[in-house]
């Protein structure tokens, strides 16, 4: 430790001298939703919480919340005293939280979607890997030892940590010309667009075969014995809260995270603390928005449509419509073991129990429709 190449940045501008409100009110913001989204999924259900996404939902609220309550004081102390950050060790700390926290929430985001594309386009993996809790207590553990061992290459010499002109953060010198912090600042950065792109291709691609499936069931006819009967008869409320999700997902890991990801490569050209200091403030929004994407708007959204399809049911109950359906869907009712898995599999994973056994044959048909 005593050998690190440790430089503070160039003279500090103004900003230390502007109010404070900006990033106080990015610390409360932080703090209260995912404070709140961890009390959410503290009291749902127990067969919420044996599930592998709730699991990843709630490790990535934790993660958050531990990222806001830790990095964000050091840029409120220095916006009180410029002087915080001078101190080698706190300025080295502060930039490994912006390391760590900014490539484990999108690593965590992205599990989140490999979860989603198994459970709905591999049911058969997904049952033969055994994705439940214990997996994915075990996967978030990996993802934190890594990530720990990644972000603590520049205290081991491999980059140099540095105070922002701004004075208010610290980040690795991402201009640096030495070829060994060079490679390192274009490997962080490879990383994270390596963590945006998956997640994306994996929930269009999982948005994609959920279109899929509801347009052929549509266009084709059924049988009482055909899996394409069975989804037909799926709530459309969750497959519409699950496409909402997925592409809410999409666009706010796209938005938050790549400029700064952006700004890694840029550095590595021409210099400019404006947009750094830019980019590191919308990264920081990211926490912010969240648990009101995962936790909150996907039970509100839920409890919505829900609340909407019984009032709907309610006005038929008076007609022979209602029994019309049981006699329509009989065998639905009879063979509720797939009619689970279908549930599961379109995100009401986290509100059923995992006992659904589901074999080759079912996840071929399931494939076919």
């Amino acid at each position: 430790m005593g050998g690190i190449n440790f430089t503070h940045g160039s003279v500090c501008t103004n900003e230390t001298h502007r109010g404070i409100a900006l990033p106080i009110f990015m610390f409360a913001g932080g703090a209260i939703g995912n404070i709140v989204a961890i009390i959410v999924l503290s009291v749902s259900r127990q067969e919420r919480k044996s599930s592998a996404f709730y699991t990843l939902v709630c490790g990535l609220a934790v993660t958050d919340l531990l990222g806001t309550c830790l990095a964000s004081p050091f840029t409120i102390a220095n916006y009180l005293d410029r002087h915080v950050l001078t101190n080698d060790h706190l300025c080295e700390f502060d930039s490994f939280l912006l390391l760590f926290f900014g490539v484990t929430g999108l690593s965590i985001i992205c599990a989140m979607a490999a979860e989603r594309y198994l459970a709905i386009c591999c049911p058969y993996t997904y049952q033969r890997w055994g994705v439940d809790r214990r997996f994915a207590q075990k996967f978030l553990l990996g993802i934190y030892i890594s990530n720990i061992l990644f972000c603590c290459l520049p205290m081991m010499g491999i980059s140099k940590s540095q105070l922002q002109p701004s004075c208010t953060w610290c980040f690795i010198d991402w201009s640096a010309q030495e070829p060994v912090a060079a490679t390192y600042s274009i490997l962080y950065g490879v990383v994270s667009v390596l963590l945006i792109l998956g997640t994306i291709v994996l929930n269009l691609a999982v948005c994609g075969a959920l279109l899929l499936m509801r347009q052929r069931t549509v266009q084709r006819p059924v049988t009482r014995t055909s899996v394409r009967e069975r989804w037909r008869a799926l709530s459309s409320a969750a497959e519409t809260q699950m496409m909402t999700v997925l592409m809410m997902t999409s666009a706010v890991v796209l938005a938050c995270s790549a400029p700064l990801v952006v700004r890694v490569f840029a550095n590595q050209f021409m210099k400019n603390s404006e947009a750094d200091l830019a980019a590191i403030r919308i990264a920081s929004v990211n926490p912010i928005l969240d648990p009101w994407i995962y936790i909150l708007l996907r039970r509100s959204l839920f409890r919505r449509l829900l609340s909407l399809s019984r009032r709907g049911s309610s006005t038929r109950s008076s007609s022979p419509v209602s029994t019309q359906a049981h006699l329509f869907y009989p065998e639905i009712m009879k063979d509720s073991h797939v009619f689970t898995q279908l549930m599961r599999n379109t995100n009401i994973l986290t509100q059923l129990p995992d006992t659904v056994k589901f074999t080759r044959q079912d996840a071929e048909s399931l494939h076919q429709t």
